[in-house]
Order: structure tokens, then C-alpha cells, then sequence
């Protein structure tokens, strides 16, 4: 497949460029081309206005016979906005514009007909000139006349607005002077105040910095440390801190707690939940020598007579050694009377 963007193309040996058969096309024929309206005009037919800078696609063509120092002119054909009428103008190189033909005029321009009047006024006095020699005299005198008089004038003027309108040019230039030193300074003042006071700022944050920091530090030092540990779960699986006169006394040291007993606990259920639940311990009461208990398992309890013999008012609960409901010493003897009476 060739390249669709190729610069260089391919010319056999044998290529004779004298063979192509030229194309004998009209000398004036027309092109279709995008061009503005260069001036403002209006048109014959309907009185529209065709202001300078709209555009038209208009039709191009070479006038024939006709040229301007071996420059070619061209002839344009537009149409009418309003009326579709047809509108021609060509080219003018010898006064660099465009000059109107047919079917438009061209407004009012005061500044062309000024510079054609000049044109026209330089070009008659160079004709007068090449063959009258007096009449270049007569018109350089007059022109150097002319010339005083403008200065003349000009130096009037000057006077004039220098007695009506006294201006010291030298004070203002130095008011200026002094005004816009002045200006500096303060700028420059302005720029070191505002320095200041952001060294000052910092000065003073970096004063309470230390300040709190040497707060935080006695406040640290003033509090008695917590015992670390190494989860907050961990508090399940140790035991109370005990009184610190026990420990030296007893001397016995922890023993040391596994990593899988520290959030589930141990088997043996000794410090599981040992901080946080408190057991209820059984009240122990002085055992009467009068008195004497059966052994665990029995279901009846023995009291002596004598015990029997003191008043109710006296008696005291005694709690067994094996840890059954606690008796009164009336209810004993009671219960041994049921005993004798059986056997």
C-alpha cells in the first residue's frame, strides 16, 4: 500500500515532460473566491447599504488590455443583499485602493478627497516649476515666509500661557521627587514593622511551646505510674495486686503467665476472674468445749447435759465443721432426747 502523504514522487527514466498534453483554457476566465467589501457603498437598484468588511463570494476575473506597470487588475462581481442586483469593482494598484465600476456608489470619504486635492495640488506645482525657474523663487520665498510666521505665532502662544498660567515645571518635578521617596520609605518601613511582628509572633508561640511542654513534663512526673500491661485484656487473667507487706513477707514470686492463658485464662480457674469477683466467706464461731459435734455424714448432732441446763437466752448458734446449717443448743437437746428416748 503507497503512502498517503508522499512528497516524493516516482519518474520513470524514460519521462519526457513535453509529451503532457497542455490544457488551453480562456485567459479570462472566471474564479469563484471568498472575499469583504473593501469600502462602504450603496447600492443603485434598491438604495441598500454595503457597509466595508462583509463578505461575499464573488466571481474573479482579469481585465483584459489593461495593466499598471506590468501589474495585472482584477475585476470582482458580487451581488446585492437585498435585491440580488450585480455589483463590480476592480483593483486601483496606482493609488493602492479599490475603485468602483458598476452598479454601486461609494460613500462620502473626506480624508480620500482631502489627500487627492493634496496629490493634485503637489502635482500641478512641480509641473509649474520644471519650466519657470522664476516661479521656483516666487515659491520658496513664499514658503520661508510662511514658515516665520508659524513660529512667530507658535512663540506667542508660548508667552501667553506662560502669563496666564504660572507653573513652576521645577517645583512639580520636585514634588514628585519627594513624594515618591517618601512613598519608598514608608513601604519600607511597613515591610520591616511587618517582620517584626511575625518574629515576635513566633517568639512567643515557641515560649508557650516550651512552657506547656515543661507543664506536661512535671505533671508526668508528679503522677504515680500505672502498671503497664501489655493488652487491656489482660487485667482478666491476673490476680489483685496484693498488699505490698505481703509480698515481701511471703516472698513468693508469680508465676508466669502464658501468651494462650492472658485473654481466656487457665484451667485451674485460680486468677481467671479473681480481681473482679469477691467470694463470700462463711462465718467461723468459737466451738464451746461443753459441747461436742458427730463427725461429718451423721444426720444428728450430740449435746451434753449440762449444756441443756443453761437458759435459752444464753444459747449461741454453733456452726458444724462440716458445713451444714447452723444449730442452737435447745434445738441439740432436743434432738438428743429423740435420740435416747429411741434407743
Amino acid at each position: 500500500m503507497s503512502e498517503r502523504k508522499v512528497l516524493n514522487k516516482y519518474y520513470p527514466p524514460d519521462f519526457d515532460p513535453a509529451k503532457i498534453p497542455k490544457l488551453k483554457l480562456p485567459k479570462d476566465r472566471q474564479y469563484v473566491v471568498r472575499l469583504m467589501a473593501p469600502f462602504n457603498m450603496r447600492c443603485k437598484t434598491c438604495g441598500e447599504y454595503i457597509y466595508k468588511g462583509k463578505k461575499f463570494n464573488a466571481r474573479k476575473e482579469t481585465v483584459m488590455n489593461e495593466l499598471y506597470m506590468g501589474l495585472p487588475i482584477f475585476r470582482f462581481y458580487i451581488k446585492c443583499t437585498r435585491c440580488l442586483a450585480e455589483i463590480t469593482f476592480k483593483t486601483d494598484p496606482e493609488n493602492t485602493d479599490y475603485a468602483m465600476e458598476h452598479g454601486a456608489t461609494r460613500n462620502f470619504q473626506a480624508e480620500k478627497l482631502l489627500e487627492e486635492e493634496e496629490k493634485k495640488i503637489t502635482k500641478d506645482r512641480e509641473e509649474e516649476e520644471l519650466n519657470n525657474p522664476m516661479k521656483v523663487l516666487e515659491n520658496r520665498t513664499r514658503d520661508s515666509k510662511m514658515e516665520m510666521e508659524v513660529l512667530e505665532n507658535l512663540q506667542e502662544l508660548k508667552e501667553l500661557n506662560q502669563r496666564q498660567a504660572s507653573v513652576d515645571f521645577e517645583g512639580m518635578l520636585g514634588t514628585y521627587k519627594e513624594l515618591e521617596q517618601r512613598t519608598k520609605e514608608q513601604e519600607k518601613e511597613e515591610d520591616e514593622r511587618e517582620t517584626r511582628e511575625m518574629l515576635e509572633r513566633a517568639l512567643v508561640k515557641r515560649l508557650r511551646d516550651s512552657d506547656s511542654d515543661s507543664d506536661q513534663e512535671g505533671e508526668s512526673s508528679s503522677r504515680p505510674k500505672k502498671p503497664s500491661t501489655d493488652r487491656p485484656t489482660d487485667i482478666l487473667t491476673t490476680d489483685r495486686l496484693t498488699d505490698p507487706q505481703s509480698l515481701s513477707v511471703g516472698g513468693v514470686k508469680k508465676a508466669k503467665v502464658e501468651s494462650w492463658e492472658r485473654s481466656v485464662g487457665g484451667l485451674g480457674g485460680g486468677g481467671a476472674l479473681g480481681s473482679l469477683v469477691v467470694r463470700k466467706k462463711p462465718a467461723t464461731s468459737v466451738p464451746n468445749p461443753d459441747t461436742t459435734v458427730t463427725p461429718a455424714g451423721s444426720n444428728t448432732q450430740t449435746v451434753s447435759k449440762a449444756a441443756a441446763i443453761v437458759p435459752t437466752a444464753a444459747t449461741k448458734p454453733i456452726t458444724a465443721q462440716n458445713g451444714s446449717s447452723s444449730l442452737s443448743l435447745l434445738g441439740a437437746y432436743s434432738d438428743s432426747d429423740d435420740s435416747n428416748n429411741s434407743e
